[in-house]
């Protein structure tokens, strides 16, 4: 595994996403899967509803906020990565979502927002 300080960020990002999620009453279904050649962050499920969760974490807002890289291209990415992953599903789902979990660390320590419905699979 490797120690690149991007990477590490990048997992901590993700696990305090989860945590998040969890405390709120969400399911963690998967984690870093691959479908179709699309890496997706986290896969959630709440009532029916399987939600697709892209985790952007930054280190300050030199870059600007993070949910703001979750752009057209990765939007396009993500809903053709959750289409092969609910193809392989056994189970159904009532219905889809895709969430953004931004995660900021800096002087104040961590900072999650989390962005339900950030975007629909036809943007």
């Amino acid at each position: 595994m490797s120690d690149d300080p991007r990477r590490r960020l990048g997992r901590d990002g993700e696990e305090r996403a989860a945590r998040h999620l969890a405390a709120a009453g969400y399911t963690i279904l998967a984690r870093n899967v691959r479908a179709q050649g699309v890496e997706l962050d986290l896969v959630a499920a709440r009532g029916g509803v399987v939600v697709f969760v892209e985790v952007k974490t930054r280190r300050g807002r030199g870059q600007g906020p993070p949910e703001e890289a979750v752009d057209a291209r990765k939007r396009a990415r993500l809903v053709r990565g959750a289409g092969a992953w609910l193809a392989g599903q056994e189970r159904r789902f009532a219905s889809v979502r895709f969430d953004v979990v931004a995660c900021e660390v800096g002087p104040g320590g961590w900072r999650v927002r989390h962005w339900p419905g950030a975007f629909d699979a036809g943007d």
